[in-house]
């Protein structure tokens, strides 16, 4: 199975993880970083090296992290560039990340990056357009009696 890193800025991978936990239940083979103002941008990549390690099972590691180009994507990009069967998502939101936990498994890691980049692009929505698009949708009904009863 896929392992999967979490971090970003913050309280985003700990937030991340009591959310995921709420929609998944426990998750085996998944870490969370969080980067906080405590920390050096060198502790963090000492983490994220020791995370990946300890839920790589030999399928892989997956780093999703918050912001493209800050220090979480970066220090994961560096883990990319030095180590094998490592990918990269940067911009993760919930959607995937939850959705990491039910499609890794039976997944290779290029397949999975695929699936979670098209789901979190999907979960982007203008919702005022797509309520209009329902309401739009939706037949208007007959009403047989002029009060409406």
């Amino acid at each position: 199975m896929i392992g999967i890193v979490v971090s970003g800025h913050l309280n985003f991978a700990s937030g991340m993880q009591s959310a995921v936990k709420a929609i998944t239940g426990e998750q085996e083979q998944m870490a969370y970083i969080d980067f906080v103002e405590s920390m050096s941008t060198d502790q963090l990549e000492a983490q994220l090296r020791q995370a990946a390690k300890e839920v790589d099972s030999g399928d892989g590691v997956l780093f999703l992290v918050d912001v493209p180009g800050g220090s979480p994507s970066n220090r994961a990009s560096a883990i990319l560039m030095d180590t094998e069967n490592v990918e990269l998502i940067a911009g993760a939101n919930l959607p995937m990340i939850a959705n990491a936990a039910f499609e890794r498994d039976g997944a290779s890691l290029k397949e999975l990056v695929e699936v979670l980049l098209d789901i979190g692009t999907s979960c982007i929505q203008d919702m005022r357009v797509e309520l209009q698009k329902m309401m739009a949708a939706e037949p208007q009904l007959e009403l047989e009696c002029e009060d409406g009863l």
